[in-house]
């Protein structure tokens, strides 16, 4: 019999495994479990000299959560550049933490606060004005981003990205302006959201070993919540192989502590066909390992499919030529047998897409290839039995969560109680699994989602669900373990706590089975395991913690407020704005080498300090640790 590097007993371990839902103890052995059942069973049969045993202490244990649909890889890259908002309970808490950031932000770097929040969650309920970003930051360029639907931008930021009353807005967007013709610092999606996310782009990167530093400390922050997979989407603006090599890099030094499957999103419209013949002729479906492997292909899978959510615009038209493109892509990846998946809001649209797949499945047999729709918000009965009929599954997202007040407004209350219809997916047997599309919209905590899930709700508390559409407690639980794992077709490897599967798994602070509905939101994870190692523990397993890194750069929002509030006190613990501000602007010590410049006069001046090769020099001010 096979000896444990690693026992947890005395738990309360709800397993997703129907064969046997409940157990007190594991043994785990090589990132496996080798026994899942009682204490005496457990510890007599598979403990020895070399195994290291953990008592839970009575406390409740779960399979690892499995994000189906996240931006990691995008994340990232700039988590260590971005001040969150997820969680913040008031305005005044984040226009405090923002009004800290300014004072800590070195020329030319922004201070961003993208995704993850919405006016709903503040107490004010209201946005920032673009008055109090500037009288808080009147030289730092601020850029915050608001879902999908706006971003609010300083004058610093303005000058920054070069808007004038001669800029242009994007089709598909507006850029608001003065009288006189000025921009006023508003961008607004209606609906297409790539005024945002083009505008975000003109931002200065991280330097790749910070880069690196950031995914790690992103990942950490997952763990946080006992998320030990997920399924990362691509991105606008996440370009493959490149934005890639920060991940490649870390699982080849056994770094990553989340297991990434990856899909590949095109990136060029109207030359989306290209980018997958190229695509499928380079990568082999499926290459990487148990940590780190590839998807298939999408979320965007074409550009004219693409039908934004943003529910404060009304619902898009795709345009015609849609059917045609989408058709020969889908027609490739069916060809050269890689799944799929498409993001989907609207069921006017779904229609349109399950047209397309249908046509190609009668010359081109589907045969069980895996394909997805993201989000299906509005889907309806007859096209959810279309997705089974083609043996699709659908990837839901808490996006509601932080949408749906503007959803009931616009389309009413009753529309908004079965948006999206999950409990219909589940009856007619779809397969279905959860997720946030994390960073950019909803924030990544897992947690939020299974309360929109169970309790109906939104951040902002506008009960969405009655009893009709929400879901039990071990029916979410499932769908961000073991459902989100035919996801990624991982499902015979990882959902559950059953011998031969994965050793990943989170033991909680609270018992998510016990605590009342809104305590849900404040679940954390106290010790995350994942392939049989502590990648993360705190409180009565904080001994078993492993060593932790540095926040870098030393000016990063994530040294002072790192990651998700849980409540307001973090916002206390951050230094004070005004002792920042006199201890100075700029870590700089002493003069630059290279340029000879005054940075306190570079800094105010009407300099264009975001243009590197005029100012700055090819290489990079000397003084700047990017």
């Amino acid at each position: 019999m096979k000896k444990a590097d690693l026992i947890l007993y005395n738990g309360k371990i709800h397993t997703v495994d129907r064969h046997q839902p409940s157990a007190t103890a594991v043994a785990i052995k090589e990132g496996k479990f080798i026994a899942v059942g009682d204490d005496a069973t457990v510890l007599n049969g598979f403990q020895d000299t070399g195994t290291v045993l953990i008592n839970l202490k009575n406390k409740r244990v779960i399979p690892g959560l499995n994000d189906s649909h996240i931006h990691l890889i995008r994340g990232g890259l700039n988590y260590n550049l971005e001040l969150r908002w997820d969680g913040v309970p008031s305005l005044a808490d984040a226009l405090r933490m923002l009004k800290v950031q300014v004072a800590l932000t070195p020329s030319p770097q922004w201070v961003r606060v993208v995704g993850g929040w919405t006016e709903f969650q503040f107490a004010e309920k209201r946005m920032p004005t673009l008055d109090e970003i500037n009288a808080i930051a009147p030289d730092t360029p601020v850029f915050i981003m608001h879902l999908y639907d706006r971003a609010l931008l300083n004058r610093a930021a303005l000058q920054a990205v070069g808007f004038t009353k001669d800029t242009p807005a994007p089709p598909g967007s507006r850029l608001e302006k003065d009288a006189k013709g000025n921009p006023t610092g508003l961008l607004l999606a209606a609906p297409n959201a790539l005024i945002l996310y083009a505008t975000l782009a003109k931002g200065p990167r991280l330097s790749y070993e910070h880069q690196v530093n950031s995914t790690r400390h992103f990942m950490t922050e997952l763990n946080r919540f006992g998320i030990t997979s997920v399924i990362d989407a691509g991105g606008g603006f996440q370009n493959f192989p490149d934005d890639y090599k920060v991940i490649s890099e870390l699982n080849e030094k056994k770094q990553l502590t989340v297991r990434i499957a990856y899909n590949l999103f095109t990136q060029r419209p109207k030359q989306e066909r290209e980018d997958f013949e190229n695509w499928t002729s380079s990568v082999t479906l499926h290459q990487g390992d148990d940590m780190y492997r590839h998807n298939g292909a999408g979320e965007m899978l074409v550009f004219s499919a693409a039908d934004f959510e943003d529910f404060l615009q009304p619902r898009p038209d795709l345009p015609d030529t849609m059917e045609e493109e989408l058709e020969r892509v889908v027609r490739l990846l069916v060809e050269k047998r890689w799944p799929f998946r498409l993001h989907a809001t609207y069921n006017e649209s779904i229609t349109r897409f399950l047209n397309v797949f249908e046509k190609v499945n009668r010359e081109i047999p589907f045969n069980g290839l895996p394909w997805i729709f993201d989000h299906a918000e509005t889907i309806d009965e007859r096209n959810i039995d279309r997705v089974r009929e083609l043996g699709g599954g659908i990837a839901i997202q808490s996006r509601m969560a932080f949408q749906g007040e503007y959803f009931a407004d616009r389309y009413g209350p009753a529309a908004a109680a079965h948006t999206p219809p999950v409990k219909q997916m589940l009856q007619s047997g779809v397969p279905v699994g959860a997720g946030t599309d994390a960073t950019r919209v909803s924030s990544y905590n897992p947690w939020v989602a299974l309360y929109w899930l169970t309790a109906g709700k939104t951040v902002g508390g506008l009960q969405l669900y009655g009893d009709a559409n929400k879901l039990s407690r071990e029916t979410a639980l499932e769908l961000y373990t073991k459902g989100s794992a035919w996801f990624s077709g991982e499902q015979q490897k990882k959902g559950s706590i059953r011998v031969g599967q994965f050793a990943d798994l989170a033991v909680l602070d609270q018992d998510f089975f016990e605590v009342d509905d809104e305590a849900i939101k404040s679940i954390e994870s106290i010790l995350t395991i994942v392939d049989g190692k502590v990648v993360y523990a705190k409180d009565d397993f904080a001994t078993h913690a492993p060593p932790t890194i540095p926040v870098l750069p030393d000016w990063s929002p994530v040294k002072n407020y790192p990651g998700y509030h849980k409540d307001a006190a973090v916002v206390a613990k951050a230094p004070a704005a005004e002792a920042v501000a006199a201890a100075g602007i700029h870590s700089c010590k002493g003069s630059c080498d290279v340029h000879g410049h005054h940075h306190d006069i570079a800094r105010k001046s009407n300099i264009p300090v975001n243009n590197y090769t005029a100012f700055w020099g090819a290489f990079g001010c000397s003084c700047f640790a990017f």
